[in-house]
């Protein structure tokens, strides 16, 4: 699964926010998207998700306009996870899950032992077994971004999309949940705030700043003390982590 972002820009009132974007993600990839607070992360995901239609350029999926296809052709192959999910009414977990199989249905279909089998399967895979009757907004935020994985894993959608999904978790819950994401075997396409979580996780990454793309590239090569100075405004020394193996970034000072 594909996605092609070609040339986007997206404006509110006269204020532009990505401005000429183009970006590639080959299917199978992890991909991430980081940039200081306010760079355009969070509109170019919701640009790539059919959230924000671009006033310019197009995003396809699997060489099909994304703006043309219908809400339900998209969400048979894209789930997006938000980094806030309000809702009017309270849900058991196994309600959100199940909202994931609505793509897949006809009007007035019923539920099937092939449905119930992909929902419980999600509900192990995010290990979530025995909350399926505990209230979603009772959850810790660790517990509901792995409900919100379970139901992008119910939808079996072939790329997901994370808005900074890490937001508001404590390290442990951080590295469960990008670990989880990481094993699914999909598309991956999210924007990240921890750099070196994304040197950890990321095999290809896209640098924003000012609403442009200015670095693009493996974390290897795409992550190094002038970039970081330039982009972030902070001194850095970068080395190989003698346990992990990927590039690790100290952070010194301020500029």
């Amino acid at each position: 699964m594909r996605l092609s972002i070609e040339e986007v820009s997206y404006s509110i009132m006269e204020t532009t926010i990505v401005e000429d974007i183009s970006l590639q993600i080959s299917s199978g990839q992890f991909v991430g998207l980081i940039g200081p607070n306010g760079s355009g992360k969070s509109t170019l995901l919701k640009a790539a998700s059919r959230i924000a239609e671009p006033h310019t350029g197009s995003v396809h999926l699997d060489g099909q306009n994304l703006y043309r296809l219908s809400p339900k052709q998209t969400a048979r192959e894209m789930a997006v996870v938000s980094q806030e999910t309000s809702l009017t009414f309270d849900f058991t977990v196994l309600e959100m899950i199940w909202m994931g199989r609505h793509p897949h249905k006809r009007l007035f279909q019923g539920d099937t032992a092939k449905d119930r089998l992909i929902v419980n399967h999600a509900l192990e895979r995010v290990e979530m077994k025995g909350f399926e009757d505990r209230s979603f907004m009772s959850l810790s935020g660790g517990e509901k971004q792995r409900v919100l994985i379970a139901r992008a894993l119910a939808q079996e959608a072939n790329i997901i999309i994370l808005d900074e999904p890490t937001n508001h978790l404590d390290i442990r819950h951080q590295l469960q949940l990008l670990d989880l994401v990481k094993k699914l075997d999909i598309t991956v396409f999210t924007a990240l705030h921890d750099i070196n979580l994304a040197a950890m996780y990321c095999d290809y990454l896209y640098v924003i700043q000012n609403g442009r793309v200015v670095a693009f590239g493996t974390p290897e090569t795409v992550l190094t003390v002038e970039l970081i100075r330039t982009v972030f405004g902070v001194e850095t020394e970068i080395s190989i982590h003698p346990i992990t193996k990927k590039t690790h970034i100290t952070f010194l000072a301020h500029l």
